[in-house]
């Protein structure tokens, strides 16, 4: 029967053990003094030796023949405890016998002195899942225990086991393995198993553990199983979902030259191959956190890239971003990866978030018009970014039309030609408007439109503006309805394109003419003695 290559190659020595040699040197001179504690806690992340410690721990306590401090693996203890034939080293899981009457049954048990070996060995692994009235039952026993037991707790959660518990033993904390650690340890199992592995692909495998080894050896045996000749870095993408580190590149330049179709043309695409969404996500957001570190701390970042993409790669993109962009991208990436356990449809998720990175305009809030300007002041500093330069008079000159055929003379030399003035409005146009108005506009506006009312139109260059009185008359006529219905009524009754608009005036004149006058008779030649207040 085909046994799993993390079971297979679980350490059996203190040798085995990859990237824990605080831990091991440590229970090693234990064991070669005979300082051994009654109750050992091995704490860490998933994946990097704890309950293989704990076995180890296990095997050594009762081998009669120790090297160095490592059980010899050969005497009947420790062929009996590896078989799991050993009635008196016993592994429990807390998961699953958390309860108050389990425990009182081990306590019961444990008083009782070994039967095939030296002493009495209890592994509970995950401890933290232990009820409170269990952390009670077992903590005098823990406290006090016979001279031939010994308890090995192993949790994921340290902050879950109560303080009484964590003062009655040695804590030993399991770090997470180092990037090049599990690769050499995945490059040796693939050695002995006969299988073809490539750098780049026994690289991105030591990137997925993410400092687990159980799991880089996991995701090598499924690659491996997958792949019929080398397991390549493409193969490994393959099997598992990816999209590697050229598409996320790729992805990422589309975000910095904003190319929002582009960016959507590819996920598209990733989406159709069948590339998870979540580890799209997150190859996107691991490698703007790279860039991130990279452009706040260029010197020491280096040394905390997640691999995501190569060191060149990464440099590439360096100068594309400033640091507020790569803040936001990061920020956007974590929000959305976060809402994907509760979303109804991911794909939508994703393609939004493309959007608001590649379009920072259509996020209205001040991270956003931060990331803009910031962008906008990079460009100026590097001199990539030209304003228009603004129209020159010579210009406006050449453009201006020439004076008509009938003229009674020419222009002097040297004299810029006059623009024509705007046709001024009919005689009566204001009692007409008003009239028309007062049809289509709603109820509560009618009021205000007389030829003396509260409102006073003031026409130029094709735009009418309607002048209320105070801040109400303009609250209750600055209404779409209102301006659109203003506007098409003056094109129909001028014969050219009108727009129009409502604004406030001042009750500060100018030249004692009074104010209450109305604005159209004055025409653009005397617009200037009322002021208006946008």
């Amino acid at each position: 029967m085909y046994q799993a290559l993390y079971r297979k190659y679980r350490p059996q020595t203190f040798d085995d053990v990859v990237g824990q040699t605080a831990v091991t040197q440590t229970l090693r001179t234990q064991l070669k003094t005979g300082k051994i504690s009654h109750a050992y806690l091995f704490t860490g992340t998933r994946g990097t030796g704890k309950t293989s410690c704990a076995k180890i721990l296990a095997k050594a306590l009762n081998c009669t023949d120790l090297h160095d401090g490592s059980p010899c693996g050969h005497c009947p203890a420790c062929r009996a405890i590896d078989a799991g034939s050993c009635l008196d080293v016993l592994e429990i899981d807390a998961a699953s016998n958390n309860g108050v009457d389990q425990v009182r049954a081990l306590r019961d048990d444990a008083v009782y002195a070994p039967a095939e070996v030296k002493r009495r060995v209890y592994i509970i692994d995950e401890v933290h899942m232990l009820s409170m009235a269990a952390f009670n039952a077992l903590l005098k026993i823990i406290e006090e225990p016979p001279e031939h037991l010994v308890f090995i707790l192993a949790t994921t959660e340290l902050q879950k086991v109560p303080a009484t518990i964590l003062s009655r033993c040695q804590r030993f904390a399991f770090r997470r393995l180092r990037m090049e650690d599990i690769a050499a340890r995945l490059n040796y199992i693939a050695y002995q198993e006969g299988i073809a592995l490539e750098p780049e692909a026994c690289r991105l495998l030591a990137r997925l553990a993410d400092g687990a080894l159980r799991d880089g050896v996991s995701l090598l045996d499924q690659c491996a199983s997958a792949a019929e000749g080398a397991v390549t870095e493409a193969q490994v993408c393959a099997a598992l979902g990816l999209a590697g580190q050229r598409e996320t590149a790729a992805l990422m330049l589309d975000l910095a030259n904003h190319d929002a179709p582009r960016a959507l043309e590819r996920f598209s695409g990733l989406y159709a191959a069948g590339k998870d969404l979540s580890a799209l996500l997150e190859e996107l957001l691991c490698l703007s956190r790279d860039l991130l570190l990279l452009k706040t701390a260029p010197q020491c970042g280096l040394a905390m890239l997640s691999g995501v993409a190569s060191e060149a790669e990464a440099k590439s993109l360096l100068d594309r971003f400033t640091a507020e962009e790569l803040l936001r991208i990061t920020t956007v990436l974590q929000e959305t990866a976060a809402g994907f356990s509760k979303s109804a449809n991911r794909r939508i998720d994703a393609e939004l978030c493309l959007l608001r990175l590649t379009q920072p305009a259509l996020d209205e809030n001040l991270q956003s018009l931060t990331t803009r300007v910031s962008r906008m002041e990079s460009q100026l500093a590097a001199g990539r970014f030209q304003p228009a330069p603004p129209p020159q008079e010579g210009a406006a000159r050449d453009e201006a039309p020439p004076p008509p055929d009938d003229c009674d003379a020419p222009p002097e030399e040297g004299t810029p030609p006059q623009a024509s003035p705007a046709p001024a409005a009919p005689s009566g146009f204001w009692p007409d408007l008003v009239a028309r108005l007062r049809q289509e506009v709603p109820g509560k506006c009618k009021g205000f439109f007389s030829v003396d009312g509260p409102v006073k139109p003031l026409l130029e260059d094709g735009r009418l503006t309607l002048v209320a009185e105070n801040d109400f008359v303009k609250k209750v006529v600055d209404i779409p309805q209102v301006l659109e219905a203003a506007a098409r009524l003056s094109t129909e009754l001028l014969g050219r394109p009108v727009t129009a608009r409502c604004v406030k005036r001042d009750r500060t004149v100018s030249g004692g003419r009074d104010p209450m006058r109305t604005l159209l008779d004055f025409g653009q030649e005397h617009s200037d003695i009322i002021t208006i207040k946008e």
